[in-house]
């Protein structure tokens, strides 16, 4: 790398394979919206394969020339201590991006990668509501090495004796996760009613489709549903049956789903740095300073719960939405379905004096749960009643069903909320059916907010909001003087403490 100071640098020719498959996943990224017009056009494109064939072809040859374009005008500089990247075909895009910016550095090592042992380097700034830099194929050597570099490199211009002193690199492995984890991760996430919502559309072209499926077997479907020679019970045994090997098959999906994703997974810590690699296909690598550490969440859904099992969350600076998933997320280390001592061993590792698994959480107000309640009232009692009218009855009674199930909602939610707070840490609970655990320092606090509404301040309760760099944090209804003293408290802690937040 040293050689290469100051010079712009071509990428390795492997990258024009990551340029053509990031063209066909924007494709298949953008095929959701196109797929009622496939569906209704599929008959016609059927019965004639020259087109299909020659769409296709077209298809490859566009792909291939742009990977080949973006290659070719793909160009980088590393400079007195600074990022360089050129950029695009027709729209330029030139980045220069100084060391000191840089908050994050990650890896991807994409499976056509590793054959050269290439990895792509994404390099995050703070503040920034997207990717600053990143540079699409790198030798992993050089890689590290640049990475070693940046992470070493001043913050504020200014050196310190501790950046003199060299670093042990020697890393110790905090938590893996095997195959059995994957598996429940994916069973008990809730990418099985995500897919479910997706496929919501379509479900009566899908149903059609089976139906001719079936018939096409030999079977008269209309003649056995008319057909008196079967039980009431046995139809529904059929129905429960397709529903179960549907359901099955999405649940499948979800495992598998979880297994590429986290596929060996392993969090190591090196010093003051937490690293975490996963991924099957394409390998990632986060690494986060500890001091860049704004929450720890640990959340549980409603199988969690009868799992024994907790998702625990690291997140840090705030990056951008649009790429943040529980595999790759820049803002936040995801550990998968650890078990409720693995969390609070990781939680303790990070802040020794946290108390998310000991402490005891003040309710707020059930004056939450009757508002939203008379929402809820307000909304569906005058349709009920206009639907009663005009002899809707079953529409009718569907909106009081829905009132019930909404109170029923309502009261879960409003018991879940909960709040605690000691001399170091603010430790917020939430959820419905499952629940949310979230410990933040008060001395990362940036921002806080007192609001109250007409129907607040009559009975003397406030909202309160934390801002951290990681987002915002709500509790409603509590309190006022409460919600007073824990804004003093923050504040005088940010003023007398003076500790960075990052």
């Amino acid at each position: 790398m040293t050689s290469s100071q100051n010079q712009w640098l071509k990428l390795s020719p492997v990258a024009i394979i990551y340029f053509a498959v990031q063209f066909i996943k924007t494709i298949g990224n953008n095929l959701f919206y196109l797929l009622p017009a496939i569906f209704v056009g599929y008959n016609q494109f059927s019965e004639n394969a020259i087109i299909i064939v020659s769409g296709l072809g077209a298809l490859l040859v566009l792909v291939g020339i742009s990977a080949l374009l973006k290659f070719y005008f793909y160009q980088y500089r590393l400079s007195e201590g600074r990022v360089q990247i050129h950029s695009g075909v027709f729209q330029k895009t030139h980045i220069d991006l100084p060391f000191e910016r840089i908050q994050n550095v990650r890896f991807e090592q994409p499976i056509f990668y590793r054959p050269a042992n290439h990895v792509c380097m994404l390099l995050d700034t703070a503040g920034s509501n997207k990717l600053e830099a990143k540079i699409i194929a790198l030798p992993k050597n050089i890689a590290e090495s640049l990475k070693q570099k940046i992470l070493a490199y001043k913050t504020e211009g200014t050196q310190t004796e501790n950046d003199h002193e060299p670093q042990t690199h020697q890393e110790q492995l905090l938590n893996s996760r095997s195959l059995q984890d994957l598996v429940i991760h994916g069973l008990a996430s809730n990418r099985i009613w995500i897919v479910l919502g997706a496929l919501a559309p379509f479900f009566n072209s899908l149903s059609e489709q089976f139906i001719e499926r079936i018939e096409s077997f030999g079977v008269d479907v209309d003649a056995l549903m008319a057909s008196s020679q079967y039980a009431f019970w046995q139809y529904i045994l059929f129905f429960f049956s397709i529903a179960f090997v549907i359901i099955a098959l999405i649940a499948l999906i979800s495992v598998l789903g979880s297994v590429i994703t986290f596929y060996d997974f392993k969090l190591t810590r090196s010093d003051d740095r937490y690293i975490r690699r996963n991924g099957f296909f394409t390998r990632h690598e986060v690494v986060m300073k500890l001091s860049r550490l704004q929450m720890i969440a640990l959340q549980q859904n409603w199988l969690d719960r009868l799992l024994q099992r907790v998702n625990l969350k690291f997140e840090q600076l705030n990056a951008n939405f649009e790429r943040q998933s529980a595999g790759t997320s820049g803002g936040k280390i995801i550990v998968p379905s650890v078990t409720l001592e693995e969390a609070h061993n990781l939680a303790t590792e990070t802040w020794p004096n946290n108390q998310l698994s000991t402490i005891s959480y003040n309710p707020v107000s059930k004056r939450l749960a009757i508002r939203n309640t008379l929402i809820a009232f307000w909304l569906f009692v005058p349709l009920a009643s206009v639907l009663t009218y005009f002899e809707k009855t079953e529409l009718a009674t569907a909106s009081i069903a829905a009132l019930v199930l909404s109170t029923a909602f309502i009261i879960l939610a409003w018991k879940r909320r909960g709040y605690a707070i000691d001399n170091n840490f603010i430790y917020l609970r939430m959820g419905l059916i499952g629940v949310s655990y979230r410990c933040f320092p008060i001395h990362k606090v940036q921002q806080t907010t007192f609001s109250q509404s007409w129907f607040m301040r009559r009975f003397q309760l406030c909202s309160v909001k934390f801002v951290l760099a990681s987002g915002v944090q709500t509790l409603p209804f509590i309190n006022a003087r409460i919600g007073e003293e824990l804004i003093d408290s923050c504040l005088y802690q940010v003023e007398a403490l003076k500790k960075s937040w990052m």
